[in-house]
């Protein structure tokens, strides 16, 4: 057994410049754009097999094996999501499916802000809560390229809008993580998070159209906003306070679409916004493509419900894959755990990570049958057999998109290679430590230490699973309600969601933008870090300040 090391120089400040020298340097290789994504996560995995082996002392053995679990990790279930959405908008675009769903959109509004609402919001927050990890950037970045939008839009701007749905995200997977490690009931949690985020569910919308079309483009645009997200933030509200956790986005997003599409119906504004440009210009020629005229040709019913069909399958598929029961049926059946062999429960959290010792486990769940990818998978290849393609065209535009994510794929599991890394050698509980030293402003230093674990894992639910513990003992060491500060640590993470490198890749990715994501990151960080203090303010007056603290559960 190896005991995890937090402060291995006796000096809190040394030992957490010390852990933070890994995620550091991936950031900042990445934003300089001069270092290729796939090689800036190899370089950051080296200095944290050599930061975690010589400077926290754990074994060689376990680090490079921590470090290998993550690769595979990494492709499945990420990278498996990844390719196979390409694969399934590839198919799209083959058929000329696409184009008619381009149309589709232009009929309810040509206008790309509201598109923008649509697609990246709306759409994407349905996605968000029938699968998440990753699904909900892939499939609006795709759509968003497609309707002419430049990469730099396209993949910011989905990075952006995926952010309130993303803690109910996959039917409530990071609520019931963080009930898991807390021990509170996860209504209890759900409803807390419930009390947070639809604040920025009304936020998000106006900061995401801001974004890209400006104040003055906002403004002309601000009642279909206003519509989507009161629409998304208050069943967000009910549904977590007065059903479940479990189907918030999903009920949230059909009906913040289906107000802004009746909304639409009978509101256009006085002059659209025609250019899927943003409003800041990028270098990237790339970035400034002319805008593509939008043919608002009425389609016929059959046309549109070829548009629909691919989009209609997926969605079924999702909300399937994503229930408990389909994984109680089938995991038995099609699941492969291997758990690796001196690493698996050989390594201890101890105090004050856990109030006792606790074996971490490292475990791969092949669990390809439930896989969010496979569902993905079945859909393209059920649309693509529907669409008439056949079995050979398939199977080469599988091989073609193989292809075209291969460095992608390379990228994204080396990135959860570094996460897994972190997670088991400590590195990130020393950096948890440093947030939660934080006294009386702990509640906003605590919400942002949710932000850092989604940044680091690029998953909420393992943010809430890395920090969810902590966040429980030093508020009950601090005196502030518990439930309070662990919900913090969601609603935090949800908007480190854009910044992690995982997500970056995956954007690029689906807008076909390699080699970018330095621009990527630049163009979401700063977003990301005021909404994130945004929510460490609000906390921060939920625990001290009235009515906000008439808010928290006890």
């Amino acid at each position: 057994m190896w005991n995890q090391v937090y402060d291995p120089f006796n000096n809190a400040v040394l030992s957490t410049i010390a852990a933070a020298v890994p995620v550091v340097t991936l950031l900042v290789l990445i934003a300089s754009g001069k270092v290729k994504a796939h090689i800036a996560a190899i370089v950051a995995l080296v200095l944290a097999n050599l930061v975690a082996i010589f400077l926290f002392t754990m074994p060689a053995n376990m680090s490079i094996r921590a470090s290998l679990l993550g690769i595979v990790t990494g492709f499945f279930p990420i990278g498996w999501i990844v390719l196979n959405v390409i694969f399934l908008y590839q198919v799209t675009v083959r058929t000329g499916r696409f184009e008619l769903l381009q149309r589709a959109i232009a009929g309810v509004t040509p206008d790309r802000r509201l598109q923008l609402l649509l697609i990246a919001f709306a759409f994407g927050a349905f996605f968000e809560g029938a699968s998440g990890f990753g699904t909900p950037v892939a499939v609006t970045g795709a759509v968003l390229i497609g309707l002419g939008f430049s990469p730099l839009a396209a993949s910011g701007l989905s990075l952006i809008a995926n952010t309130a749905p993303v803690a109910y995200g996959a039917l409530g997977t990071p609520i019931a993580g963080l009930a898991q490690v807390t021990g509170f009931d996860p209504y209890v949690l759900g409803a807390m998070v419930g009390r947070q985020l639809p604040f920025f569910s009304v936020i998000v919308p106006f900061w995401l159209i801001w974004a890209f079309a400006g104040w003055r483009g906002m403004k002309e645009v601000w009642p279909a906003v206003l519509v989507t997200g009161v629409s998304f933030a208050v069943p967000q509200f009910l549904i977590s306070n007065y059903i479940n956790p479990w189907i918030v986005d999903i009920g949230a997003s059909l009906i913040s679409m289906a107000c802004l599409i009746g909304f639409l119906k009978v509101w256009q504004p006085r002059e659209l916004w025609l250019s899927p440009a943003l409003r800041t210009r990028d270098d990237s020629a790339a970035t400034m493509a002319a805008a593509k005229p939008i043919d608002t040709t009425p389609l016929t019913s059959q046309q549109l419900w070829g548009a629909l069909l691919p989009w209609i399958i997926v969605c079924i598929v999702m909300l399937i894959w994503g229930t408990g029961w389909f994984k109680s049926v089938v995991n038995p059946i099609f699941t492969w755990n291997y758990p690796v062999p001196e690493l698996h429960n050989m390594i201890n959290k101890v105090a004050p990570v856990a109030a006792r010792p606790t074996p971490e486990g490292a475990v791969f769940a092949f669990t390809y049958m439930s896989f969010t990818g496979t569902g993905m998978l079945i859909a393209a290849i059920i649309s693509g057999v529907l669409m008439g393609v056949s079995p050979g065209g398939m199977l080469a535009e599988y091989g073609r998109t193989l292809k075209r994510c291969a460095t992608s794929l390379i990228t994204i599991s080396a990135m959860l290679a570094i996460g897994t890394l972190t997670r088991l050698s400590g590195l990130d509980a020393t950096l948890g430590l440093a947030f939660a030293a934080t006294g009386l402003l702990y509640p906003f230093f605590g919400t942002l230490l949710g932000w850092l674990g989604v940044a680091l894992t690029g998953s909420d639910t393992a943010s809430n699973v890395l920090f969810g513990n902590l966040q429980k003992i030093t508020s009950e060491q601090l005196g502030i309600s518990p439930i309070l500060m662990s919900a913090a640590n969601s609603s935090g993470g949800v908007m480190g969601k854009m910044i992690d490198a995982q997500s970056i890749v995956v954007a690029s990715t689906a807008t076909n933008w390699f080699g970018h994501e330095g621009s990527i990151l630049r163009y979401v960080f700063w977003h990301s870090i005021v909404l994130a203090c945004l929510v460490g303010v609000l906390v921060m007056l939920q625990a001290y300040v009235w009515p906000f603290s008439a808010m928290v559960l006890k």
